[in-house]
């Protein structure tokens, strides 16, 4: 049980000063599986999507409904897994999410008919939206002080490195085997990942802030100690209790910080997914693909554009491993969403050119460049990295699924509506809208930060806790 009125516990001071090793970095890598496949996912059905209309001679509806599958399930994910993390522990979810995901990678690569690739499909959106959560505040109640903030930005890096991977893998299958079925491998690699990161993540210590919050002391204490390579000369006491569950969310201390993690997240999948859908537009005006009459050639064009696209996705996440430790969450969000309102208006100003081709497409190029470099070096960046840092031990993975969740919901409002917004006011419709979504960003997240004040860059973890103690008081008195 948690003994009331003991001040935050000195021993995590160990862990937050622990230098970076081996293990550390073993532990992020683990921990960071989800992230990675998550990438690695997005492409893999990008690329098997055509071949899967082939095969099974789908309509737009169901086309629509397979790539959407996978971010609600996403989001249904994140709602639950955050909650569950908190209650049931780090390490269990985390390979409880990897079961999931390898279970969905089988239906989907096995799959006799369109409904079952439909149900893999959001089998992977729940197994990836219940990691994200769990891995978030996973990695930040284990990684050293002065390296958590970029170990973070590099846990959601490894999507771009996963829609690498993926590319690694598609393009070379394609190119030397060629035939209908690829896309059976390319759908399943993602439940071999799955299942190998699973099995490893067995070896993972449960995070020794979340012990110590269900009260086991020793073993919190045996976690610190092998983290940190450090003896403990005493018994680690309990924390202050804290409330639980996702009213704390709401609750005065928290409700503005619950704001600040969920909403501008929610603007920023609304924006990333809309300029999804300007990518084929950026194929087709470099002709990519366009003489290829064979099924397996076009979706190996098509990959190779994808794939070159998705290297910038990966410079934006280097310029954040950079930056956000340096001038700090707030400021590179804000930054970021501002680089993505000019991204948009350079792609607006690149449709509504009457000029020659190369200007436009060097436009079209320059407005997608910025858009993603801004993203992932900011919003794609920071949004993944605040909640864990802005709520307690109790409530973190709860905060960081809610805030999830919000995302995946923009995501999925912006695959059913942007086409509806494309077919009445065109592409330059949603250009334009996306520039306001992205304002709309970098506004609230100005707003709500100076409301705030005290984002604990570079502080210890236990010192968020505080506004729950003082509350618990006033509840008390």
């Amino acid at each position: 049980m948690a003994v009331q009125g003991q001040p935050p516990v000195p021993h995590f001071g160990i862990l937050d000063h622990a230098p970076m090793g081996p293990r550390q970095y073993a532990i992020w890598l683990l921990a960071s599986g989800g992230t990675l496949l998550d990438g690695f996912s997005i492409f893999s059905l990008g690329v098997a999507m055509p071949l899967l209309t082939s095969r099974f001679d789908l309509g737009p509806l169901m086309v629509g409904l397979i790539g959407s599958a996978l971010v609600l399930g996403a989001a249904i994910g994140a709602a639950f897994g955050g909650a569950a993390a908190d209650r049931f522990g780090r390490k269990p979810l985390l390979i409880i999410d990897m079961a999931i995901l390898a279970t969905g990678a089988v239906f989907s690569g096995a799959a006799e008919n369109a409904l079952a690739v439909l149900f893999g499909q959001f089998l992977i959106g729940v197994g990836i939206g219940i990691d994200f959560p769990v891995s978030a505040s996973y990695v930040s109640e284990t990684m050293p002080k002065r390296a958590r903030s970029r170990m973070m930005v590099a846990t959601i890096a490894l999507q771009s490195v996963g829609m690498l991977m993926a590319a690694a893998i598609a393009l070379p299958l394609l190119q030397l085997h060629g035939s209908a079925i690829d896309w059976r491998f390319i759908v399943g690699a993602t439940g071999a990942g799955a299942f190998a990161f699973m099995l490893a993540r067995m070896w993972l210590p449960e995070s020794p802030r979340w012990l110590l919050e269900h009260g086991h002391p020793d073993k919190a204490a045996h976690v610190v100690t092998g983290l940190a390579r450090v003896a403990i000369d005493r018994p680690m006491s309990a924390p202050p209790s804290a409330e639980r569950g996702m009213s704390v969310l709401f609750s005065r201390p928290y409700r503005v910080r619950t704001a600040l993690v969920s909403v501008p997240w929610f603007l920023m999948d609304i924006a990333t997914y809309g300029v999804g859908l300007f990518t084929p537009v950026i194929l087709a005006a470099l002709h990519l693909g366009a003489k290829a009459h064979d099924p397996v050639a076009a979706d190996f064009a098509a990959a190779q554009g994808s794939a070159t696209i998705d290297l910038f996705l990966l410079f934006g996440f280097l310029i954040g491993l950079w930056a956000v430790p340096r001038f700090g969450r707030l400021h590179m969000q804000v930054v970021g969403f501002a680089g993505m309102t000019l991204g948009m208006l350079i792609l607006l100003a690149a449709v509504l050119s009457s000029g020659s081709a190369s200007p436009h497409i060097a436009l079209i190029f320059l407005g997608f460049v910025l858009f993603n470099l801004a993203m992932n070096a900011g919003p794609n960046a920071t949004t993944f990295t605040l909640a864990p840092e802005l709520f307690p031990t109790a409530v973190r993975a709860s905060a960081s699924g809610f805030a999830a969740a919000a995302a995946k919901t923009g995501a999925t409002l912006g695959i059913f509506l942007l086409p509806q917004v494309k077919e009445f006011w065109g592409v330059a419709g949603v250009l334009f809208l996306m520039a306001i979504v992205s304002t709309l960003g970098a506004a609230i997240t100005l707003i709500l930060g100076k409301i705030i004040r005290d984002i604990p860059e570079g502080r210890g973890l236990e010192e968020v806790s505080q506004p729950i103690v003082a509350s618990q008081g006033r509840h008390a008195g």
